[in-house]
């Protein structure tokens, strides 16, 4: 079947410049963006059900821009001053730079991953004196407190937004030739919005192997998957497949 209507399970890109625009210019096909899953923000009351105390800590390591946003709303509603001589942890250079929308940056002690968290751990590994914070969601990778815990640091997690499943009830009787994936999570809200889905001749792109996995416990056959050493992001592998079908 040729493909002609895409649903991505995220925002629509800010920018213009987005290679899903120019994919479905390039292509001819009806690209659509809905979010299946929001963030949430917990109150300070459930923060402080945690046994967490700001005051404790003096780093604090950021792994999303998620994070950073509800690290300081609760600082605020805690009324707690975040001090000057904190420490910040981010993952990657764009955390690091949405950082500046609460803190002066030339003025704080800074340390940047390069992109992924074991990169990241390098860098704590320098610093293993501190006490760490790790604000996240209730959607911790698994990855992360195993390596925390490989370093032998003082460090506690603490639960400051939720992952929750959007409603897509409006989508009921819509439907897509491809269907894209970047979370288990994306999945799971699938099916709760969905119980009854059923996958028939509908596309199921991707990205990631967790995703995948999710998906294929899920008992949905995945058509697409990113990323490979060919097709390392989803625009990619979603040209080469519309091409490849739509040509028939």
């Amino acid at each position: 079947m040729k493909v002609k209507t895409i649903l991505v399970s995220q925002p629509a890109p800010k920018s213009e410049s987005s290679p899903y625009f120019e994919l479905s210019d390039k292509q001819k096909v009806k690209i659509d963006f809905r979010p299946f899953i929001h963030v949430e923000g917990v109150s300070a009351k459930e923060v402080r059900s945690q046994k967490i105390d700001l005051n404790k800590y003096s780093a604090i390591i950021f792994t999303s821009r998620n994070a950073v946003d509800h690290f300081f709303r609760i600082a605020e509603e805690m009324r707690h001053k975040v001090p000057d001589d904190l420490k910040y942890f981010c993952q990657s250079e764009a955390i690091a730079f949405y950082l500046q929308k609460y803190v002066v940056y030339r003025k704080r002690k800074i340390y940047v991953g390069k992109k992924t968290f074991q990169e990241l751990i390098k860098l704590i590994k320098k610093h293993k004196d501190e006490k760490f914070l790790i604000p996240c969601s209730d959607k911790l990778k698994a990855l992360v407190p195993q390596e925390l815990d490989a370093l032998n640091i003082d460090w506690e997690k603490a639960i400051f937004y939720k992952t929750v499943v959007s409603d897509l009830s409006d989508l009921e009787d819509v439907f897509y030739d491809i269907l894209v994936f970047f979370s288990p999570s994306g999945i799971d809200s699938l099916f709760k919005n969905f119980p009854e889905f059923e996958q028939n001749k509908t596309r199921i792109a991707v990205f990631g192997n967790s995703t995948v996995k999710a998906a294929e416990d899920a008992g949905l056959d995945c058509n697409i998957k990113v990323p490979t050493p060919e097709m390392p992001s989803m625009t990619m592998a979603l040209e080469r497949y519309i091409v490849d079908v739509n040509k028939r």
